[in-house]
This record gives C-alpha cells, sequence and structure tokens, in this order.
C-alpha cells in the first residue's frame, strides 16, 4: 500500500466509514469495487522490469497498474491503507491471517541477525507455540512487564506483548513497555481492544498485530492478518508476503474492509453487554472470578466453581467455537483449545487456570445471553457464597 496520504483530522467513526475509499468517487463508484485478476496485461517490458528491480531492492509499493496478485492487489491495498489510517500509522501491510502476518514480522527480524524476541505471557496460543517452538529461526526470552529492559540482549529484534492478553484479559501499561524496550522495537497484539478501544502507536509502539479473522472482519466468515507500521518496515514485509506468498485474497480484503465500517457501532454495543455480564457472572456463586480489562471491550472471562466443560457442552443460544469477535457470542475453554499447544506449566505460569472460560460477547440480546449462561451453569449452590471480584489490569 501507499503510504498514507495527510488527511483532514476526523474521528475514528468517521475514519472507520469512509478511510480507504478516498478514490472511489473519481473513479464513478460507490461500492468498493473486488479485483479478482491474479495477473494483469503488461506492453512494455522493459518498464515493468525497471518497476520489478526498484521493489526487489527496496519493498517500496509499486506506482502504476498492478502486475501480479502476489504483489499488489487494488482491492487489498484500500483495506491496507484504512487500517493505517485507523492505527495511526504511516503504512499497514496484511496477510493471509494472523499468524501469517506475525510470521512475517519475525523473518524480517531474523533476516536482519536480531533473532532474539523478548515476550511477556499470556499471548495467543498459536503465536507462543510459533515463539518456543523455534520454527522460524528465533529465540526467545519470557519475562514480565517489570523485567523487558533485563532481558534484552544485543541480538534483541524484537518485543512482543498483548494487551488485554489472550484469554485472561490482563493488560499491561503500554507507554511504560516502550520506555523498557529502549531502542528494541515493540510489536502490540492489537486484536482484542482493536483501535477504538487503544491505539498503540500513541503509546510509542512501533508494530501493531492484528488477527483481522476477529473484530475487523466482525462476521466469523473471512481470515486475514494485518501488520500497521512504519514504511521502512512495510517495505521489508512487502518482500517477505511475496517471497512467501502469504497474501490476503481480494474477497477477504473487501470484507475486511466492509467490516471496518461497522467496527466503532459493533465494539461500543458489544461493550455494553459485556459490561453487563460482568456484573452479573461477579455476584454469581457459581463463579470465582471475573477478568474484564479496564479500558473495557466485549471479552470476558470467568472462572468457575465446579466443571468449565460441563459450561460447554450447556450453552444453546451461544456458540462453543474457538475464534471471537463475531456478532454473535462465542465461547470456549482455553486449556483445551486456544491454549492447548502451549504447555501445562507454561499455562499455569501465565494464568490461564484449567476452570477459565474465555467468551466473545457479541450483539444479542443481554438478558437472553444471561439466561443462556444461567442455564448451563447449573444449579446455584444451597448456601450462596460471595462470589470472586472483578480481576483487572496486572492480575
Amino acid at each position: 500500500m501507499e503510504t498514507t496520504p495527510a488527511t483532514p483530522s476526523r474521528s475514528l467513526a468517521t475514519d472507520a466509514v469512509h478511510a480507504g475509499r478516498e478514490d472511489l468517487a473519481a473513479l464513478g463508484l460507490h461500492a468498493t469495487p473486488i479485483d479478482l485478476s491474479t495477473t494483469y496485461p503488461s506492453y512494455d517490458s522493459r518498464a515493468e522490469a525497471a518497476r520489478l528491480d526498484e521493489f526487489a531492492a527496496t519493498g517500496a509499493q509499486l506506482e502504476g497498474p498492478p502486475v501480479y496478485a502476489r504483489l499488489d492487489n487494488p482491492t487489498v491495498a484500500r483495506f491496507e491503507r484504512a487500517m493505517a489510517r485507523l492505527e495511526g500509522t504511516d503504512s499497514a501491510v496484511s496477510f493471509a491471517s494472523g499468524m501469517a502476518a506475525l510470521s512475517a514480522v519475525l523473518l524480517t527480524q531474523a533476516a536482519s541477525g536480531l533473532r532474539h524476541v523478548v515476550a511477556v505471557r499470556p499471548l495467543y496460543g498459536c503465536s507462543d507455540h510459533l515463539l518456543t517452538s523455534g520454527l522460524l529461526g528465533t529465540e526467545v526470552t519470557w519475562t514480565d512487564a517489570d523485567s523487558i529492559t533485563e532481558a534484552i540482549r544485543p541480538a534483541t529484534g524484537l518485543v512482543m506483548v498483548e494487551t488485554p492478553a489472550n484469554p485472561t484479559l490482563a493488560e499491561l501499561d503500554l507507554e511504560a513497555v516502550v520506555r523498557a524496550c529502549g531502542a528494541v522495537p515493540l510489536l502490540v497484539d492489537n486484536t482484542f481492544a482493536t483501535p477504538v478501544l487503544q491505539r498503540p502507536a500513541e503509546s510509542g509502539a512501533g508494530i501493531v498485530l492484528h488477527s483481522a479473522t476477529k473484530y475487523l472482519g466482525g462476521h466469523g466468515d473471512v481470515l486475514g492478518g494485518v501488520v500497521a507500521c512504519g514504511e521502512d518496515l512495510a517495505r521489508e514485509l512487502r518482500r517477505v508476503r511475496f517471497a512467501t506468498g502469504g497474501v490476503l485474497h481480494p474477497l477477504a480484503g473487501y470484507l475486511l474492509l466492509r467490516g471496518l465500517s461497522t467496527l466503532p457501532v459493533r465494539i461500543r454495543a458489544q461493550s455494553v453487554t459485556a459490561a453487563e455480564l460482568v456484573r452479573r457472572l461477579a455476584a454469581d456463586p457459581r463463579i470465582t472470578r471475573v477478568h474484564y480489562p479496564r479500558l473495557g471491550g466485549a471479552m470476558v472471562a470467568f472462572e468457575v466453581r465446579d466443571d468449565p466443560h460441563s459450561v460447554i457442552a450447556g450453552v444453546r443460544l451461544i456458540t462453543p467455537a474457538v475464534s471471537l469477535g463475531s456478532v454473535d457470542t462465542l465461547i470456549q475453554h482455553p486449556g483445551s483449545i486456544s491454549h492447548r499447544i502451549v504447555t501445562e506449566h507454561d499455562r499455569r505460569t501465565g494464568g490461564i487456570s484449567e476452570k477459565l472460560l474465555r467468551m466473545s460477547v457479541g450483539l444479542e440480546d443481554v438478558d437472553d445471553l444471561w439466561h443462556d449462561l444461567d442455564s448451563a451453569l447449573g444449579p446455584r449452590p444451597a448456601t450462596a457464597e460471595r462470589a470472586g471480584a472483578v480481576g483487572r489490569a496486572g492480575h
């Protein structure tokens, strides 16, 4: 994508609707077109050679018409421009999934010889596994937020955090983390918060990662990932994407751009419902602890007194499924699914208990959701005990 041009200051709600679509009126269009071409005609092979040489050398976005879908696509570029605008960065580069996006970032660091990563648990389970396994040649040091500076080495190319964290919703002070990183780039997984609730670049983070599959798409029907960052890193990420082929499909780019239009409305409505469910869960004797971030949001985690698996089996309106961010409510047991690939010891030290359930709150009526949860939680104890307090940042 091109570096985001200077535009007048607008609210995020307005940008969510209009960003990335600035060229449509001049094209005589209202709805975003979907360009499904895999290749494009070119009659000047000498000019194409020069453009490709420039891309290979610098990773700069190609000027002029597209050449091949692995290099560029107009529909995808519109989504990238919109994400850069929403996150407040120079550029954004999209990928076929959130894990493809993270892999590309790690590959750019490894290519520069900086293979060491400092990371704070918990992270999404597959992110944890990718770092721990060394599949991409990286070495990771796991630490807490207060010990980041001590964990950094001369070969450290990246610090990675997720806040609110998956699945415990623990929060970090991003400005403090940025100070601890010094000159080392900070990558923040902003999937749970979205730019509606948090813009890490404003706190000094240089790299913002999203599993676009979640809230950005918002309807559970598209896979994608995106990295919002400075143009220098974006150029390297485009080169990795071209070489490895983890491109975002144009139809996915279209769906994600459309999803952004309603992102602020969805997040705010879902957050209201989530906060009310948190209030009811925190007062329920069948619940020992509720986790909910200070910044709000649509994600809720809670620990049950009895068998968490019976809750999963007992819901009827809520869907027991992995993933999150859809218009309908989903619930899952992280220890069995999203974080199963993380060792039991590492789950435990990351605060992921076997009693923990993670719920992504949708747009249903709060009373209907509560009725379903209430039934799935089973009978209340004969002698009602005080439910656990709501867990907040740093728990």
